[in-house]
């Protein structure tokens, strides 16, 4: 099979300096700050940007994200790239976990589980991924993903464990 080389495609994006979120997640807590970033009143992630993940609903201990597969988040066989799709679900759990904190707390992902049920394309359509925690403690928390499109078919699920860091009293 030959190849035509000469159909290229170019992608730009922009996003604002990540460490005035940073700054802004150390003073509020972590349902505060993603309700502020829905307002516009606290930059987006650049990870956000660079993938084109939406934030649709956020509520204590659950956030959905939503996401358009493109060409551009293709691997060599023509689907979806497994790590946008665990980048994806690590950021829905990751996230769900930090609506549960405390403003000056901070948490970081301690491992990720990642099933690949069924491929993405940019046929797909729009998906949604929902981060939900299971158990958030003192210093460890656990949550869960489900990544699916409008008719509720499956194509990933994860888990997670996150440390939790707490503020010094």
């Amino acid at each position: 099979m030959e190849v035509d080389n000469t159909v290229s495609r170019t992608r730009t994006f922009s996003w604002q300096d990540p460490l005035l979120g940073a700054k802004a997640a150390k003073s509020m807590s972590g349902l505060e700050f993603f309700k502020a970033i829905g307002r516009g009143e606290v930059p987006r992630p650049p990870i956000m940007e660079a993938l084109e993940f939406e934030a649709l609903e956020v509520e204590e201990g659950r956030i959905v994200f939503s996401f358009i597969p493109a060409e551009y988040h293709y691997n060599p066989i023509g689907s979806v790239h497994g790590g946008v799709i665990a980048t994806l679900c690590d950021s829905a759990m990751g996230c769900a976990v930090h609506t549960t904190l405390p403003a000056g707390a901070g948490y970081s992902s301690l491992e990720i589980k990642v099933n690949f049920v069924k491929a993405l394309t940019r046929d797909t359509g729009r998906v949604y991924c929902e981060g939900k925690v299971i158990q958030a403690g003192g210093r460890i928390a656990t949550a869960e993903a489900r990544l699916v499109d409008a008719k509720g078919t499956l194509y990933s699920h994860a888990t997670t464990t996150c440390i939790i860091f707490r503020p010094e009293r």
